[in-house]
């Protein structure tokens, strides 16, 4: 793991185009379908017939659980892609849980994902290297990009409705997989319609949304 100020940012090199094809897509919830009717109209996530397939069995853990759960699902589609096997979800998160990833607070809230301990986590457990970025701009972040690299980055769950204005930056999870001499490509796991998968913003429109911090994951083995 390594942490800011790193090497890497002090400068950018012209970006060139590079995408990962073929990245999968999970969402925080059962299926890409059910994400409106949940983020948009305050559906029961438990409605869902498959809102078990993620290893969770109580309802109450699940509705608490899976909107919190977006770097987790960014996780899980970077080692789905790297052949890199994983538990599900719910075991997961325990596993997150007993490393200091996720912090349950006295009135109830949690405060997390914690990068830190995430990283040395996952380099451990999965052999994922990990360097953590803050104050870093998003175009610094996507030129580190690389064959062997995704990043994920904090941003406004706002993002969903790019072209709408927004009121905050940070607090949600996406998983950049490409980028041009323009823009990004990435998965958002609680986006909905065509903001789901291999979303393609330009870099101002992204920076309105982004709190400039967050992690690029490099497969070691």
């Amino acid at each position: 793991m390594s942490s800011t100020p790193d090497p890497l940012a002090t400068s950018v090199a012209p970006l060139t185009l590079l995408r990962h094809i073929g990245v999968p897509y999970h969402t925080q919830w059962g299926s890409a379908d059910w994400v409106h009717r949940i983020v948009e109209d305050n559906a029961d996530p438990c409605d869902e017939i498959g809102w078990q397939q993620s290893g969770f069995t109580e309802p109450d853990q699940y509705r608490f659980w899976a909107k919190r759960l977006c770097g987790l699902t960014c996780l899980e589609s970077a080692l789905d892609y790297w052949g890199i096997g994983h538990p599900l979800r719910a075991a997961l998160l325990n596993d997150a849980l007993r490393h200091g990833v996720y912090r349950l607070r006295d009135d109830g809230g949690v405060d997390g994902l914690i990068y830190r301990p995430f990283a040395q986590w996952i380099e451990a457990a999965f052999g994922v290297r990990v360097i953590v970025l803050t104050e870093t701009p998003i175009e610094t972040i996507a030129a580190q990009l690389d064959r062997t690299s995704l990043a994920i980055v904090s941003v406004s769950p706002e993002i969903r409705h790019p072209w709408r204005n927004n009121a905050h930056r940070g607090g949600h999870l996406v998983l950049l997989h490409g980028r041009d001499p323009s823009g990004v490509w990435f998965h958002n796991p609680s986006g909905t319609g065509d903001q789901q998968a291999d979303v393609y913003l330009p870099y101002q429109q992204f920076t309105r949304f982004f709190a400039q911090r967050g992690m690029v994951l490099t497969r070691l083995t």
